[in-house]
């Protein structure tokens, strides 16, 4: 059961590693903000209308809370059983669709632009998530978890290999960047695009895999950089100082919530919640606050430091 912290600091706030005394915030608490889904996932926000979106999966829809007011309310139903969000450099929302086995752009007038659908002519598996580069290309995985079951999205025949794709941001090509990922799931980019971090979530133990970025296009030198051990690593966000912070849990309850990681992959952090996090976000006036969309409560908390750009 929820209860919030009644004195500062926030004894769910664990540090693993002193280096990560610095981010955290003497006299901020978690918060949570919503509750009453059935699998939350996919934050991201809309610092120009101060809201945070996210995906109710199973309810088949994408749900919106708003900083000034509190309110939460149905941004769109239905998603087709939309996952990962995110925004291109000119803030239009990004988003991955299960049942649409697709990538899509909303535009500002609110129509949707199909980004990606296809490849070699057979249709995408269930594409999962997304940033978006400096460069206006938008990198995303495509394991096949959306044709598993008709709760998460709709059962199916898979018919293309679990890969990493990147679209064009200016062509629109899509191209393969990695199809050696077992279950390729949350990425993120380091703060200055050199590398390229990805979710392996059907090794076991499952793990992070970083990747050289070559030409901003191609990946190479691939390293395993983080073992998850009992861990349950799923979506995560980088901050402006490359420490990377990802939903995490699963194993047993003391492990939900979120684990803060160094760039070199040293556990640092631990913010803990009484449900697993699947995915965050960074955003607020400041991108310093984190909100965490966990298994059926979004929740947040103020941190000292920023999250990078592209998440």
């Amino acid at each position: 059961m929820w209860q919030a912290a009644t004195r500062y600091p926030d004894s769910s706030i664990e540090v693993l590693d002193p280096s990560f005394a610095q981010y955290r915030v003497f006299s901020a608490a978690v918060e949570r903000l919503a509750t009453g889904f059935r699998w939350c996932e996919g934050p991201v926000w809309v610092g120009d209308g101060r809201y945070l979106l996210w995906s109710d999966i199973p309810n088949d829809r994408i749900m919106k809370w708003e900083e000034e007011t509190g309110v939460t309310s149905i941004y769109r139903k239905p998603s087709n059983f939309s996952n990962g969000n995110t925004r291109d450099r000119q803030g239009r929302l990004i988003t991955c669709e299960h049942v649409g086995r697709r990538v899509t752009r909303t535009e500002y007038d609110g129509s949707i632009t199909v980004l990606a659908e296809t490849f070699e002519g057979k249709k995408l598996n269930s594409p999962n998530d997304a940033v978006v580069k400096s460069d206006d290309s938008i990198w995303f995985t495509d394991p096949p978890f959306g044709l598993n079951n008709f709760y998460t999205g709709r059962a199916g025949t898979q018919e293309l290999p679990q890969r990493l794709y990147r679209i064009d941001g200016k062509s629109g090509t899509i191209s393969v960047v990695a199809e050696d990922i077992e279950g390729p799931n949350g990425l993120a980019f380091s703060p200055d695009e050199k590398k390229l971090y990805v979710i392996e979530s059907r090794t076991k133990p499952r793990r992070f895999r970083v990747f050289d970025v070559v030409d901003g296009q191609k990946l190479s030198n691939s390293k395993v950089l983080i073992d998850a051990g009992e861990g349950t690593p799923d979506g995560f966000r980088v901050d402006v100082d490359g420490n990377l912070w990802c939903g995490w849990g699963m194993g047993s309850a003391d492990l939900d919530g979120v684990r803060i990681f160094t760039a070199q992959g040293e556990p640092i952090g631990h913010i803990s919640l009484p449900e697993r996090c699947a995915n965050l976000c960074f955003g607020g006036l400041n991108r310093n606050r984190l909100f965490m969309a966990a298994s059926r409560s979004l929740y947040s908390i103020f941190v000292h430091t920023q999250g990078a750009p592209g998440g």
